[in-house]
């Protein structure tokens, strides 16, 4: 380092009028190296946080002690060249779209074998979803929030509920509803009273949430062409689920609800009401005995609300438990209750509709 850099010429000025330029030599060069040595820099750091740092031994906390060090703790990033320039980057799925799509294959497979070969098997498929649901639901619940939603009570009533519905109607879904619920206060009371009431309180969410909204689905099956009713209701709840995720996925630029879901967007709402109103218009034409299209465009529009709302009200549960899928069970899926948000809010909407427009058998 030159005595430039300091603002001073080397032969004067810096040592003193009366010393004269400085001796050439060996020794004199030494002198004069050690008196140019570089001034330390002081971090820009008000006075107090020096007084703390001081009285803790700390180090300073930004900024090299030495004008020729260069600090190791903040390394600096490399600036971008212009000869080298950023290209737009590709937006990303978020999840393994080949298992996801193999997964999907998979689970369709058995809900059509199910479907269409014996109506027992697809009721007992409904039931292995609900209590698997229900584990997920209670193991995050304890995990991050310490809450003990009883599983026992919830999962013998949950697919009790299922089949009680299928068997004995809209009366036995509701009975076994709340002997679910009552099942649910007694079992707690096994164990200290300790956060009891909250404990309770997620229990009889968790009960009405998963299985008996789940058991609307086996209602729909009790019909003549049950099959197809069931069918018809989750078609339109995939096709609404792509259609959002798709167009906005493509097109999505202005965010539905950012504070829940900050991937959601108006335009992917857009697309979900425009494929599903497609898709209920063909499912009702050409599927449902006495249906017509028109009937369709009014379900296709009403699974949309209902499937984004459920799909929001998940994520709200997720934020606020702080996990980004509930189970890991379905790769490229996550759990099952990450492919039941849609359709739990959705079933009692469609049964609801298809009941409105051709009755209950």
């Amino acid at each position: 380092m030159n005595d430039s850099s300091w603002g001073a010429p080397a032969a004067s000025g810096f040592w003193g009028p009366d010393q004269g330029p400085a001796p050439a030599g060996p020794a004199y060069d030494g002198v004069r190296a050690a008196q140019t040595r570089p001034m330390p820099i002081v971090p820009d750091v008000p006075a107090g946080d020096h007084q703390d740092d001081h009285d803790r031994g700390a180090a300073p906390r930004s900024g090299p002690l030495f004008r020729d060090e260069t600090p190791n703790e903040h390394p600096q990033e490399p600036m971008s060249s212009p000869s080298q320039p950023v290209g737009p980057q590709k937006k990303s799925a978020g999840r393994d779209l080949g298992a996801a799509i193999g997964v999907g294959v998979g689970l369709g497979a058995v809900i059509i074998a199910s479907l269409f070969i014996w109506k027992a098997a697809f009721v007992g498929v409904i039931a292995v979803a609900v209590v698997v649901g229900l584990w997920e639901l209670t193991s995050r619940l304890q995990e991050r929030k310490g809450i003990k939603a009883p599983l026992v009570p919830l999962a013998v009533g949950g697919a009790a509920m299922v089949v009680a519905g299928y068997v004995r109607g809209v009366e036995g879904a509701w009975v076994a509803m709340a002997l679910t619920a009552l099942a649910v206060l007694v079992w707690r009371m096994t164990e200290p009273p300790e956060g009891y009431l909250k404990d309770v309180t997620a229990g009889v969410f968790a009960a009405f949430y998963v299985p008996f909204l789940a058991t609307f689905v086996a209602l729909m099956l009790t019909a003549d062409d049950g099959p197809w009713r069931v069918l018809t209701f989750l078609l339109l709840t995939v096709v609404s689920d792509t259609g959002a995720y798709a167009i906005g996925w493509r097109f999505g630029k202005h965010k539905l609800a950012p504070r829940i879901s900050p991937g959601k967007t108006r335009e992917g709402l857009l697309g979900a009401v425009a494929f599903a109103m497609a898709a209920g218009a063909l499912c009702m034409e050409f599927m449902i005995d006495d249906g017509t299209w028109w009937q369709g465009l009014l379900i296709g529009l009403a699974v949309a609300a209902s499937a984004t709302l459920g799909d929001l009200g998940e994520s709200m549960i997720k934020r606020d438990l702080g996990i980004k899928d509930m189970g890991t069970l379905l790769p490229g899926h996550g759990g099952i209750m990450d492919r039941l948000d849609s359709l739990l809010p959705t079933a009692p909407v469609v049964w609801l509709l298809l009941v409105v427009f051709v009755g209950t058998t």
